[in-house]
């Protein structure tokens, strides 16, 4: 067996672990996926009269809002879900079955590359239950052509697997399963402070480039541009190059961090 099939078999049975794991104690990913859609009808219902005084010159309504607003959501998903695979890491590194797999006869980035994939299924379930609750109240995108849908799940797709391979690295270096949930915590904070609720030109002039120098607020722009229809300019290629970048970083520092001799 060639060394390629030796990591497509390993992986594999890691991912079967880890969706198993993921059925049998479904709360930590139901807990994170309440965060997204709480948000959601919160922001619409409870704020969307007055949030929408910020777009379209303030002459926007609350159905204008939920199409401004969803693609925030849709990005504050991916956040919040791939804290689960910092917890699973951490949880599985502490309680010594990661030591255990060492002396096993598998191939040794299986056990991240399980985790990763098994993150990413797990994230694109959750956005199509947060797109069913937003198209449920009123989210349209009718405008958007087949192969701009297409390049918005790829987008999601690919924003998923940059932040999972930054969750696994999280949960690599933390110590235990809280610590690895604290850390992460900023991968549901920033969403809250770009464009994902308010445009980035309507907040005060000092914060404007924290919201717009990050990787969430490119991504929400370019998502907003292909299925609203709005202008992307320059987010997309900073969308993706934000996607490339932190999965190159999320990688090479999971891989440092699962390499090193346990102590």
């Amino acid at each position: 067996m060639s060394a390629l099939s030796l990591v497509v078999r390993d992986s594999n049975t890691m991912l079967r672990r880890n969706l198993l794991h993921a059925r049998r104690y479904p709360s930590l990913t139901l807990n994170l996926l309440l965060t997204p859609v709480m948000m959601l009808l919160l922001f619409v219902y409870i704020f969307g009269d007055v949030m929408s005084a910020g777009i379209g010159d303030g002459g926007a309504d609350r159905s204008e809002y939920i199409a401004y607003i969803v693609p925030g959501i849709l990005l504050m998903t991916i956040g919040s879900t791939v804290i689960g695979a910092a917890v699973s890491v951490s949880t599985d590194m502490s309680e010594g079955i990661i030591a255990r797999f060492r002396t096993m006869a598998i191939h040794r980035g299986s056990v991240l590359i399980g985790h990763v994939i098994g993150s990413v299924l797990q994230v694109l379930i959750s956005l199509i239950l947060v797109g069913a609750v937003a198209a449920a109240i009123g989210f349209r995108s009718t405008d958007a052509t087949a192969l701009e849908w297409l390049a918005a799940f790829g987008l999601l797709a690919l924003f998923a697997l940059a932040l999972t391979w930054i969750a696994v690295g999280m949960g690599l270096a933390s110590p235990n399963a809280e610590a690895a949930s604290n850390m992460a915590m900023p991968l549901i904070l920033l969403p809250l402070i770009s464009s994902a609720f308010i445009p980035a030109d309507t907040m005060p002039g000092w914060f404007q480039p924290i919201a717009e120098y990050q990787p969430f607020t490119p991504a929400i722009e370019t998502l907003r541009g292909l299925l609203l229809g709005t202008e992307i300019g320059h987010n997309g290629w900073l969308a993706i190059a934000w996607c490339v970048g932190l999965s190159a970083l999320g990688y090479f520092w999971s891989k440092s961090l699962f390499e090193r001799d346990p102590k």
